[in-house]
């Protein structure tokens, strides 16, 4: 770039420079190059700005994920299958209970169902007893006492098929699961606590007992202490008279 001098008008009294042609462009450049560079500047923050970009995703990791939440799945779905299996267990048990017991009871039905029909019955057979009493107490009724004694049989034939079967008591032991007391008796001829007599025969079903037996318990008669005997008391001994010398008689003399 050249120098320029100034130069004075004289026209209009001011100063005024010959600018070289190269002085324009190289000013001109200049002021491009300042541009430019603000513009740069300018965009230095924009770029700073920009969010980095991602990662790009690990394929094991995500398989390393999706393995774990399957075995959560998996873990879960077998707590849920134990509950319920024990759930199944637990109803099975009880439909098990439920079948036994109505069986049980069905049983029960089957061999208790007539306990009340044959207990309507037992009347009769204490009447024929009753009867039978009667006849060998006052031997007259020989013919009707024995069509009672086969009536009597017959009957308790069928309810013995039935499983009503009838015990003695008369000589047993009492037993208050068996035997109802109706009073004690003084025997000597029974060991005390047994069954001297029997009011009514007892009678059970099968294994159960249907009625006791009216019974009469036999008990040791009480001894009775013998009264003491009184001692007599002893008089005071009294003064006998003496006897009187014997009288001669009228025919006897003296005799020397």
């Amino acid at each position: 770039m050249t120098d320029s001098t100034p130069v004075v008008s004289s026209e209009t009294g001011k100063f005024s420079t010959d600018i070289a042609e190269e002085l324009i462009s190289a000013a001109v450049e200049s002021v491009e190059k300042h541009r430019q560079d603000g513009e740069e500047l300018a965009m230095e923050p924009e770029v700073a700005a920009e969010v980095p970009a991602a990662p790009e995703p690990d394929p094991l990791a995500e398989l390393r994920t999706r393995l774990e939440a399957s075995e959560s799945a998996t873990r879960e779905l077998e707590a849920q299958l134990k509950e319920s299996k024990e759930q199944t267990l637990r109803a099975m048990a009880d439909l098990d209970n439920a079948r036994k017991r109505a069986q049980r009871e069905r049983e029960e039905v089957v061999r208790y169902g007539l306990e009340r029909s044959l207990k309507d019955l037992l009347p009769v057979v204490d009447n024929l007893d009753r009867a039978l009493d009667l006849g060998a107490r006052t031997g007259n009724w020989e013919g009707l006492q024995e069509g009672v004694r086969m009536t009597r049989k017959l009957l308790e034939d069928t309810l013995s098929r039935q499983g009503l079967k009838a015990f003695s008591a008369l000589g047993q032991p009492f037993d208050p699961h068996l035997h109802e007391a109706m009073g004690h008796e003084d025997r000597t001829d029974f060991p005390p606590g047994t069954v001297s007599s029997e009011v009514l025969r007892g009678f059970k079903l099968h294994d159960r007992l249907v009625r006791p037996a009216l019974v009469m318990v036999a008990r040791a008669p009480a001894v009775a202490a013998a009264p003491a005997e009184p001692v007599a008391e002893t008089p005071p001994a009294a003064s006998e008279p003496e006897p009187a010398a014997p009288s001669a008689s009228p025919g006897q003399t003296e005799e020397g």
